[in-house]
């Protein structure tokens, strides 16, 4: 069963994240529980079938066969789209190595409407006999209108044969020729269903697609096992042409058979079609749904929310769900894919994700293991054995098993730990927090201290400095961590802070080009993520002390992100760029972090709730789907380290840091009415634990994850403890005022 495809022609209601399969289009059940239904009427008990879907729905194909006996009813998941030639190969593959010899296969689509089962059966029945001989049998049906969204069959019709002779696959018509089709007589619609030998689809691929059946053995050979799914690899998996089966292999093989289809079908492949499905009223209109019409005629309304009104429509598509509508002539709703590459294109999350509506409010459950994890596992370990009790400071990093690696320190991991139990001592959430503040800042303020007023690079584990440079990304950090140091008591850290910033202001600011120098060398490629960590810094000051001084510095580096980090075309943020901000050539300036868009995301939101400037909080939105959009493996749900411009993945690594990032840029953006995203808010907050915390030892992480969903981390930075922190901070605030407010999860 082929359970693939984006649905985009039944845009809205169909979505990327759940595209047409799992929607309940004509009433009842999805169409794959509808198409499960049908394989199992009529059928012996112990018929395998064996769903073909895409791994990022595999919890929703999981819930589907969850009714069915998991020794007969198998899921394979592919981890990308590769069209229904890769798909049918798979399914060869494994009918072949299920041990039963060479059986019949009946490949179908699982977002067909199709009915009654009886009649369906009966027709796979009188295709049999050919099957079993070793032809390719395909299955066809008698056009009852012109339609141009369909391929088609021609057949030749003998008055001594029972079942007509195959000529050739046609590709779909215009609608001229669709009209001629039909007054024929002598052509289908291609049904999508094939009845075949495993052996026989094997030796055509064999021959006619070597490539695709010999790298689908590779990866049906390699893929893992979890319960009743199968995942195949991505890194084989990537390498097979995406081809569809009928311009791989049918249209080119020869022992064909056709047989027509005594069944109702329709592929629901357009809103079209659904009208043409419907209950039509008097006055010919199919009306689903809150829907009040005055006046139309022969036209398909759809509500799947609020209420829609209608007046004198004649032949028009309205659907309306809690996020979108469509309006559109019912003669033109095959263009709906125009639409659907518009909104590909801005990233726009309307075409990804389901409407959120209807929600509970978020359980206590994610905020009780949230706040757990914070005061019971990880800042008592990093409490205790992330400190450094002989030289002083913090550890860099420690092992899997949480023993200490002794190796150099680094400026920003001291002031981000400093940030880290500052923010702890003022929730409350650690009784020693207080004490290791105050150690940090002694240590830093110690050994760290540059005579101009700034901050060095780095140390080595004993505290001597290995390289004095003033980075720009070293002084951001250390400005945050004065800055949450200051909100907890530590009245010394605003005099640090002046001083850091004169030192910024002084060495560091760019003068011509604007925003600041890499170091005080000015060394080149510059980067934008220092000035992201001097906006981040300069906005805590602003919140700790009110002053207006801190906006403005902070307002001058949201107007450098607009004029030169963010383009406007590609939503893109770029990480390096010569001395004019121009972007770096090669790699280097395509080269795009989603981990960053989003923690640029977050800023900017927090940083137009304080100044009021919407071309930022737009900003803000753009880039966060951009990320979703280019820069998150299908596979895991997780962001890739990095990805080009237009997408391609150039980092395949997923660290845990902008898994965090992405919970505080979900919860920017809901919190400034930008996209409702409270249900993704919590889905990645479970990403974050089933993935990084949880098969950690306590109080640590798995920092790097394969493409594969593979840990592959060898330490534990404690760099990732601030963001960490940062993210669980802004969700328990962001949890506990939508408790107090009765404030729903998707609001």
């Amino acid at each position: 069963m082929l359970c693939g495809g984006s649905g985009s022609r039944l845009w809205p209601l169909s979505r990327r994240d759940r595209p047409k399969q799992f929607q309940t289009l004509t009433g009842g059940k999805s169409m794959l529980a509808k198409t499960l239904d049908r394989m199992r009427a009529g059928r012996e008990a112990d018929t395998a079938i064996v769903v073909i879907g895409a791994a990022e729905h595999e919890k929703a194909l999981l819930e589907a066969v969850e009714p069915h006996e998991p020794s007969t009813c198998q899921v394979i998941l592919e981890p990308m789209p590769k069209n229904t030639a890769a798909s049918v190969a798979i399914a060869a593959r494994h009918a072949l190595a299920d041990g039963d010899g060479d059986p019949l296969m009946l490949v179908v689509p699982a977002d067909h409407e199709i009915g009654p089962d009886n009649l369906f059966w009966e027709t796979v029945a009188d295709g049999m006999d050919a099957a079993r001989d070793g032809k390719l049998v395909v299955f066809g049906v008698r056009p009852t209108r012109p339609e141009t969204g369909y391929g088609y069959i021609q057949i030749e019709r003998k008055a001594d044969q029972q079942s007509p002779n195959f000529l050739r696959f046609v590709e779909k018509p215009d609608e001229a020729k669709a009209a001629t089709f039909v007054a024929d007589g002598n052509y289908l619609w291609n049904a999508g269903i094939i009845l075949c030998r495993a052996s026989a689809i094997r030796d055509a691929f064999e021959r006619l697609q070597p490539a695709i059946w010999k790298r689908v053995g590779k990866a049906y050979e390699t893929a893992a096992k979890r319960g009743r799914s199968t995942l195949l690899p991505q890194n084989v998996f990537a390498t097979i042409p995406p081809i569809s089966v009928d311009h791989g292999v049918l249209e080119h093989f020869a022992n064909i058979a056709v047989v027509e289809a005594r069944f109702q079908w329709s592929d629901v492949g357009s809103w079209e079609a659904l009208f043409t499905l419907g209950d039509p009223d008097a006055n010919g209109n199919v009306v689903m749904g809150d829907v009040v019409s005055h006046d139309c005629h022969s036209s398909y309304i759809r509500s799947d929310g609020r209420l829609v009104a209608t007046i004198g429509l004649e032949g028009i598509t309205v659907v309306s769900t809690a996020d979108a509508t469509l309006v559109a002539k019912t003669s033109r709703v095959q263009d709906v894919r125009l639409i659907a590459e518009r909104l590909e294109q801005q990233a726009r999350a309307e075409l990804r994700s389901p409407p959120q509506i209807g929600l509970e409010p978020a359980s206590p459950r994610m905020r009780m293991r949230c706040r757990r994890w914070l005061t019971d596992e990880a800042l008592p370990f990093w409490g205790r054995h992330g400190v450094d009790h002989i030289h002083g400071g913090f550890h860099e990093a420690v092992g899997l098993d949480g023993a200490p690696i002794i190796k150099p320190k680094r400026m920003r991991t001291m002031a981000r730990q400093v940030y880290s139990f500052a923010v702890a001592a003022r929730r409350g959430w650690y009784p020693d927090a207080q004490e290791l503040v105050a150690h940090g800042l002694d240590f830093l303020s110690s050994h760290g201290r540059r005579t101009d007023g700034g901050w060095v690079k780095l140390l080595d584990p004993a505290g001597v400095v290995l390289d004095g440079a003033g980075d720009a990304y070293d002084q951001a950090c250390m400005l945050l961590a004065l800055a949450h140091a200051y909100r907890c008591g530590f009245v010394e850290a605003r005099d640090l802070a002046d001083e850091t910033m004169a030192y910024v202001d002084g060495v560091l600011a760019d003068r011509q080009s604007g925003g600041f120098r890499e170091d005080d060398a000015g060394t080149l490629p510059r980067r934008a993520n220092p000035h992201m960590h001097l906006l981040e810094a300069f906005l805590a000051w602003h919140k700790a002390t009110g002053e207006t001084c801190w906006l403005e510095r902070a307002s001058a580096i949201g107007d450098l992100f607009i004029r030169h980090f963010f383009d406007s075309e590609t939503w893109t943020v770029g990480e390096y760029y010569d001395a004019a901000w121009r972007p770096m050539p090669g790699q280097q300036g395509d080269w795009t972090e989603p981990g960053h868009h989003f923690e640029w995301s977050a800023l900017l939101c927090e940083l137009a709730a304080c100044s009021d400037w919407k071309d930022q909080s737009r900003a803000a939105y753009k880039i966060y789907c951009s990320a979703l959009a280019s820069g998150t493996n299908r596979l895991t749900g997780l962001a890739f380290g990095a990805v080009s411009r237009n997408g391609k993945a150039l980092d395949r690594i997923s660290r845990s840091w902008p898994q965090a990032e992405a919970v505080k840029a979900a919860i920017a953006l809901d919190q400034a009415d930008e996209l409702q995203l409270a249900r993704e808010v919590e889905e990645r907050m479970e990403r974050i634990f089933r993935t990084h915390l949880s098969p950690a030892k306590s109080g640590l992480w798995l920092d790097r994850i394969a493409e594969d969903g593979t840990p592959v981390a060898t330490e534990v930075p404690a760099s990732i403890l601030y963001h960490l922190v940062t993210a669980f901070n802004r969700y328990l605030e962001y949890r506990s005022t939508a408790a107090d407010t009765n404030r729903p999860a998707s609001a």
